[in-house]
Parts: C-alpha cells; structure tokens; sequence
C-alpha cells in the first residue's frame, strides 16, 4: 500500500480491531472486526490512509484465523461515514490522487473476493466509503435505529469511488441504484431509513437495536449453516438498464446542466456496471475518482463541504454564548404562513409555549390551525409520537392582546414588509415585554437599525432572517443593528442554534448578504430582457453554472412583488447598480406571477400576456454576454459587501449561497467558481480566494 500518510497529518485515524467469537450453533469461530476512532458519535469513524491501513491489517488478522465468517461493525451509533477527505486539499500529484483511489478497492475487494463468508452488521450511520464497505461484503445486517444511511458524492460533485458505483446497481437493480446515488444526493442530499434500505434489497435482515449484534451473530449462523437463504432479485441488464441510465441522465442534466463533471461521470460508471466485471468497473471508477481528486471542482465541493460542517458551526464574530440568556416562552407577531412555519419550528426545536397574534381572532384561528394540522401531518409520518404530538400543540396558543407577550424571552415578528408597521409593531411590544426580552425581525432587506431607532431599548432588537421554506433552507442571517448588545446577539445565536440552522453574523445593510446578490444577479438579467434580449435567452445564460432553478424560475417561487419591493429597497441605497424595471412593475401590477407557461402541446413558452405588457428595447444580447454581464455584476457587489464588511470573509458567502439560495456545493457557493472563471480578476484586479483554497494547490 502506498504511504500517502503524510497529507493528512491530523486524521483522526479509525483502528480496525479483530476480535475471534464463538458463537453457539456454528463449527468454528467468527472474526469479528470492528471499526472505531476512538470518539464518541459526534465524530464518526472515517476512512484516512491509517484508517485503511489498520483495515487491511485487521483482515489480515481475520483470514489468518481461518474462521467459519468474518464480521465488520461499528462503534456506537456509528458504522462508518466515508472517506477522510481533509487532505484531498493538500494533494498536487496525480500518482497520490490515483493511490487514494486504489487503496480504498483494494482493501474493501478482500471482503467481496473472500471464500470466508463476509458480513457488515450496520449498527448506525453508514455514508458513501462506509455504504461501500457494507456492501463488499455478502450480507448485511442492519439495526432498526441506524440514521444517515446514504452515498452523499454526488451532493458534494464527487460518485461513490470505492465500488459503490459498480456493486450497489448490481445488488438492488440500475433504476434503485440511480435513486440512492445520484437522485438522492442531488435532492438536498436526501437519506435513506433502516426500513427502506430493507425494502430496496441493500440489506437483507433489519434487527432491533438493543441486542442488534446478538442477533446479527445468531442471523450469521443461520446462513452460515444454510439455514436461511438470502434472496436476491434478478437484474434486469437490458431494457430495463437502458431506461435507468436515461432517466439518470435527464436527473442529472436537469439538476446540474453539466456543471459537475463528476456527477455526469457517475452515471457512465453506473452504465459500465451492466457488465458485472469488477476489473474493469474499478479500474474506471479509480481513473475517474483520480480525475475528480484533481480537478478544482472537486475542491470547490470539499471547501463548501468544510465550510457547511465546521465555519457555519463556529460562526465568525458571534458573541461569547455565555451571555447568552434563556429562552422560556416565544411570541410570533403574525399569523400568516411565514409566521405559521416560524412557530411551528421554535415549537418543534425548543418545545417552550409558543404565543401568535394578529389584527382578528380569525386569522389567529387560522394560524393556531394551521400549526397543529402540520404537527398532525408529522405524526402522521410517524415523525412524533402521539404524547409529543399533544405536548407540542398543547405549546401553541393564538391571542389577539399583546399582553401574551408579557412574559416572553422572545418575540419575532413576521408582518408586512413596511418599515412604519415594523416600527409600530416594535413600539406596541416594548409596552409589554421586558426590558429584556428579545425584539427580532425576520426582515428580508430592511434596516434593523432604523426599525429600533424609536425603542426606548433598541439594543435588544435583532435581525432573524430565516429562508423559504423555513423548515428546508438551513441559513439564518443574523444581523446586528447599531446599537445591538452582546447579550441579545448571543442569545440570537444560541436560538439559532437550538433551531438547527447554520447562522451567519451579518452587518446591518440592505438586504444583508443572500437577497442583496440574488436582486443584483436578477437585476442583471432582467435589464438585459428589457434592452431587447430574448426571454429564453436571458432566462438560460446562466445555465452552465448547474443553480437550482433559472433566474425567471427564481422570480416565480420568491414572488414578483415581494422581489420588486427589494428591488426597490436596494435602488434606494444604491440607484446605480441597483435600476427599477418599469417592465417587471407592469408585470406586478398586472397580477402576473410567471413569465412561462405551457402551449397547446405542452412546450414552455412565455406567456403571451407578458409578452404583450413586456415593452422590450432593441439591443438584445447574446447568452456569453448576459452570462458575463450576471456575473461581472456578482463579482463587483461581493467585492463591495467585503469592503463593507457586511460579512467576515468571503467564506461567510459562500456559506450564505449555499446554504440560503442552495446554490451547489461544486460550485463552491459563488466566489471559487468566480476565481476559477476569472471573473474575479478581470473586475476586481484580484482573487478572492487565496490559490489552493477550494482549487488545486498553486
């Protein structure tokens, strides 16, 4: 094995124990390997180069004992979670790249090439290298309560390199294959339960958990013994492949438009495994994992990777959380749906008596109504158990005095978007609330500074601006305004942080960080639109950077008026990069919420009625100049918030697009892909991001 060691200097390397186990009813004993860092569950085992060379050991220690079966498991909670890419970063040859991908086949292929018979006893989580270890070996086991069962490559512009791509097709059928690699991964990174796992044909037995590795061991024997036969379904290696590669094509075109290549790749490797020819499928998933390993996409997938898992922990310039203070009871001003999902998460997350309010009781019964229907829809996915779910309703009141909020350690109001009802709404609560209480905003562009200026407290007002829809999009922008304290900050923060969601300190500006690009970027494009440029062409410029939905597509879900009002909020503070489309005022006042729609047979075409209100100029552009234009456009006002100091650092960005606009993780979020692209040095003389950093090493 090769000794690549040395670029990963702070694995945290997962030892591979073999342990020999007799076990009534079997002739001869079971090698029992087990996988363990040494850490609790909150920092799972991976695979580094130790972690593989302890592995191979450990089997060497397993097939000398000559055992009637050899067993893998997992510590805790934890069956294994991948590879260990903290060192990808610091990899500059091409020869290290392919060793990385080689070693891991070469380790796990023991397990599938085995005469020993071969079992993974899945006790907890098992993510993309730890799935492939599962599935080289013959059986698996796997415990009723495992979580995060999933091969989350494609999500982060990588494939499952170590076999996955080759074995699991072959094992549960090409069309379950494409769900769980590519169709999964690339929907929010979507996992798989213990039961489905099941019923896909990934494991043969599911166990309980308290004595599940008793029980594995008594399955083992059964089989062993041939007394249980473990079913496998018959692959279909013709049409039905066909059909699943070319729905994997038109998930991953549709998806990513191309802009992963790795993604693209994966589902060349899934075609290959029809052959069931484990030569050549890894000798092509180790050549293209060593092409993947050197291409700045890939380092733009493991920086916002890094970036999601350990910067949106430790949010930069957040307060000491010890002066944070507790939060007993919340108050939601409003009881439309942003305030319906805003109560529903702080009731669900902090499970405190939860209060809303309105101008009638009819809309306050309306709002309770519609948080107890979606606690009832969670149960009725068997998310809550029937004593929560009372306990949780039980938590959600409506009241049409404000007097509720006496005792609140929190109010956030989700009201109209106008500065003055703001303004009044804040007055009215400062009546009721303790001098202490937290004042916040879920605001989407304006000024918290301005909005508590009249408070006889201001210092306790703060900015939570939450994303749509709440419970999905993980970022909350936390703002501070002038004269915010410490105390309400961390208190923000540590609220945040029981919510769940990745907070990002934010500077009191217009529109703060994710609403402040996205106007530009749509400004931009909708500019071009009005100067004469095509609506297809406009809307599909952007194509090629794989975003989640195009620009018009963008402005449908957000809504026409609500961008409009931004729009407005930001022409305000900067008329001139920030214009006002008389085009898309029109467009508002006409009532009209799409630019597409569908003709008689069914093609997408802009609507007529927009195309008759839309007065276009007579200097169109082509898609490179819309696209350059965007993304001139991204680069200067990035650069601008930088030197505003709306946020810390450029990673603070990035994290915002990633994780409130989910723009992808190959893309780095935006600024990688503006280095790589040279948009940054062309408008701003410079990169933002030092060389090496989610790119290939200078």
């Amino acid at each position: 094995m090769t000794d690549f060691a040395a670029l990963f200097p702070d694995e945290v390397v997962t030892k591979a124990f073999t342990r020999l186990v007799n076990v009534p009813g079997l002739t001869g004993k079971v090698a029992l390997i087990t996988i363990d860092n040494g850490h609790d569950h909150t920092k799972p085992s991976t695979f580094g180069p130790g972690g593989l060379t302890s592995l191979n050991a450990a089997l060497d220690e397993a097939f000398a004992a000559e055992p009637a079966a050899i067993a893998v498991t997992g510590k805790p909670f934890v069956f294994a979670v991948g590879a260990d890419l903290s060192g990808v970063g610091q990899v500059s040859e091409r020869e290290t790249a392919r060793a990385i991908a080689q070693t891991g086949h070469d380790v796990f292929r023991r397990l599938t090439e085995s005469t020993i018979p071969t079992f993974a006893f899945v006790n907890g989580a098992a993510l993309g290298g730890g799935l492939e270890l599962a599935l080289s070996c013959h059986y698996r086991t796997v415990a009723a309560n495992a979580g995060a069962i999933a091969f989350p490559e494609c999500y982060l512009g990588l494939f499952p390199g170590w076999g996955g791509t080759q074995l699991l097709p072959n094992l549960i059928g090409p069309d379950a294959a494409v769900t769980v690699i590519i169709e999964n991964a690339l929907s929010q990174n979507k996992m798989l339960n213990p039961k489905k796992g099941l019923q896909l044909g990934i494991f043969d037995e599911l166990l309980e958990a308290p004595d599940f590795l008793e029980e594995s061991l008594r399955w083992l024997v059964r089989v062993v013994n041939g007394d249980k036969t473990v079913e496998r379904q018959e692959i279909d290696r013709g049409k039905g492949w066909d059909d699943a590669v070319a729905r994997a094509k038109q998930i991953v075109e549709s998806k990513t438009h191309g802009a992963s290549p790795a993604v693209t790749k994966t589902v060349e490797l899934i075609d290959l495994a029809r052959d069931n020819d484990l030569d050549a499928g890894y000798a092509a998933e180790t050549e293209a994992l060593t092409n993947a390993l050197m291409s700045d996409e890939l380092r733009a997938g493991l920086y916002s990777f890094d970036l999601a898992q350990k910067r949106a922990k430790k949010p930069a310039g957040a307060p000491d959380k010890n002066l944070a203070r507790p939060v007993n009871k919340v108050g939601v001003v409003g009881a439309g749906l942003m305030a319906g999902q805003l109560a529903l998460l702080f009731v669900r997350r902090l499970e405190v008596p939860v209060v809303i309010t309105d101008i009638d009781q009819e809309r306050i019964d309306k709002g309770v109504a519609y948080i107890h229907g979606e606690i009832d829809k969670l149960a009725g996915k068997g998310r809550l158990s029937p004593d929560a779910t009372n306990r949780l309703k039980a938590l959600v009141s409506g009241e049409l005095d404000k007097k509720a909020f006496a005792d609140a350690d929190f109010v956030i109001e989700a009201v109209f978007e106008e500065m003055s009802v703001k303004q009044e709404v804040f007055a009215e609560l400062e009546q009721h609330v303790s001098p202490e209480a937290i004042l916040a905003t879920n605001t989407s562009s304006l000024s918290i500074t301005e909005m508590a200026s009249k408070l006889n407290n201001p210092e306790r007002v703060v900015g939570f601006h939450f994303f749509n829809p709440v419970a999905v999009l993980p970022l909350l922008e936390i703002v501070r305004g002038e004269k915010t304290d410490d105390g309400a900050l961390a208190t923000a923060f540590a609220v945040g942080k029981k919510l769940k969601k990745s907070s990002v300190l934010v500077k009191d500006a217009p529109a703060f960080v994710v609403n402040r690009l996205l106007t530009r970027f749509m400004g931009e494009i909708i500019a071009a639109v009005d100067e004469g440029t095509p609506f297809e062409v406009a809307d599909n410029a952007l194509e090629k950077l794989g975003l989640p939905m195009s620009p018009m597509v963008l402005l449908q879900l957000v809504g026409p008026a609500v961008a409009q009002h931004v729009n407005g909020t930001m022409h305000a503070a900067f008329p001139d990069r920030f214009g006002i489309s008389e085009n898309l005022q029109r467009f508002v006042d006409a009532g009209k919420t799409a630019v597409w729609t569908f003709d008689e047979s069914g093609n997408v075409v802009v609507d007529p009625e927009v195309a008759e209100l839309w007065k276009q100029g007579g200097s169109p552009s082509t898609s490179e100049q819309v696209r350059d234009r965007a993304l001139n456009a991204l680069a200067e006002e990035i650069r601008l918030m930088l030197d505003e100091g709306v946020v810390a650092e450029a990673q603070d960005i990035d994290l915002c697009m990633l994780l409130g606009a989910g723009w992808p993780f190959w893309l780095g979020g935006i600024t990688p892909y503006l280095d790589r692209a040279g948009v940054s040095e062309r408008v701003n003389g410079k990169r933002f991001l030092a060389p090496g950093v989610a790119s290939l090493p200078a």
